[in-house]
């Protein structure tokens, strides 16, 4: 099999193309009627009273943390995401707190709580590592007993809000659960938060009639964050679908569960989302594994490691963070022996069967 089997890739039909080229052909490119409709929609599919859409994921976590926090502000987060969660809270000229995982990926929130004992902080980054959520009762103690915000980073994960977190973000960047081409969403249950994003998402300005027809007064300095009617008119077109998205990437992750006998990152759940497919192979070192993404890729099969660890990070080391085994051995081990394999609806029984036969070959 010589085709190229990416970690992750969109899934786009007929449907979706149709709802584009309709948007495109109407009298709205953007800042149009799709926007709202959008948003109204995306709501009712997450459970959140408000929905703001945004240009990427970054934004959304770039106005999330404006909304969220003050100068100077200690925030926990963890060190196994993609850049944008921490550099979020650096934008919003706060302060990141690292705090190693657990085995699954995510979080220790064990080691969160003695953070919270010892020093005063505001907020929580927490992150649905892979598509799994934290343990949700245990983030609603910790946010009752040291009153702090909450955040939940769910560029990875799409579902249901139990009204945990004071806002959720998330990204729609083609490799994740539906696509807007790029885009992002912030969704929260508080309308101070939602009136103050919808201004920052639009130059901090608002339209004012009351004495000129084309009078708007800018009240924040914001920033040109929306995301046009075309891409939420795809949006709107891969909602539709999310349902049928989601089985087959359940299917898929169960398979590799069967099929692969490997570590895999956490037990089938049938809970996670599953953005990604998480396996853990005791290399000897970085090199070793390298060479095995090499060997795959020339079989056309292109891994991924999701993530560096944050706080490792040239520009981080500069602002005095000092990563360490000492400090984070899970994350360490993690980097170490973590890879992400495909999964996205449209791999096929056949593609699924060869990439584990060609790990089963290289790692036997």
């Amino acid at each position: 099999m010589k085709t190229i089997i990416p970690y992750g890739k969109q899934t786009v039909d007929e449907n979706d193309i149709k709802s584009v080229v309709e948007a495109l052909q109407s009298d709205y490119l953007t800042t149009g009627p799709k926007v709202k409709e959008f948003e109204e929609e995306l709501a009712k599919k997450l459970n959140f009273k408000y929905v703001v859409a945004v240009s990427n994921g970054t934004a959304a976590l770039h106005l999330a943390s404006l909304v969220l926090l003050k100068k100077d502000d200690l925030v926990i987060t963890t060190p196994n995401s993609f850049l944008s969660t921490s550099n979020s809270i650096l934008y919003a000229n706060a302060k990141p707190i690292f705090v190693d995982i657990e085995k699954n990926g995510l979080i220790d929130l064990k080691l969160v709580e003695e953070k919270l004992k010892k020093e005063k902080i505001k907020a929580l980054y927490l992150v649905s590592f892979s598509g799994l959520q934290v343990d949700e009762n245990k983030v609603k103690y910790l946010k009752e007993k040291y009153n702090v915000k909450i955040l939940f980073d769910n560029a990875h994960f799409i579902g249901k809000d139990n009204g945990v977190c004071d806002i959720a973000t998330y990204s729609f960047h083609p490799v994740k659960h539906i696509t807007t081409f790029e885009g992002g969403a912030i969704a929260t249950n508080n309308k101070e938060f939602y009136e103050k994003l919808l201004i920052l998402r639009n130059h901090g300005m608002y339209k004012d009639n009351t004495m000129y027809p084309w009078e708007y007064k800018m009240i924040e300095l914001g920033f040109n964050y929306r995301l046009p009617d075309v891409a939420c008119a795809m949006g709107l077109s891969q909602l539709k679908k999310l349902d049928y998205f989601q089985k087959r990437r359940h299917e898929i992750a169960k398979r590799y569960h069967e099929k692969l006998d490997l570590e895999p990152l956490y037990e089938y759940n049938e809970n996670s989302s599953y953005h990604l497919f998480v396996i853990k192979y005791p290399f000897k070192n970085l090199n070793e594994k390298a060479k095995f993404f090499e060997k795959m890729r020339k079989e056309g099969i292109f891994l991924q490691y999701h993530y560096i660890p944050i706080p490792s990070q040239p520009y981080y080391q500069n602002l005095g963070y000092n990563y360490s085994k000492e400090e984070f051995p899970q994350m360490d081990k993690y980097y170490l022996e973590a890879f992400s394999l495909p999964i996205y609806p449209t791999l096929s029984q056949e593609e699924q069967d060869y990439v584990i036969s060609k790990i089963k070959e290289y790692l036997k």
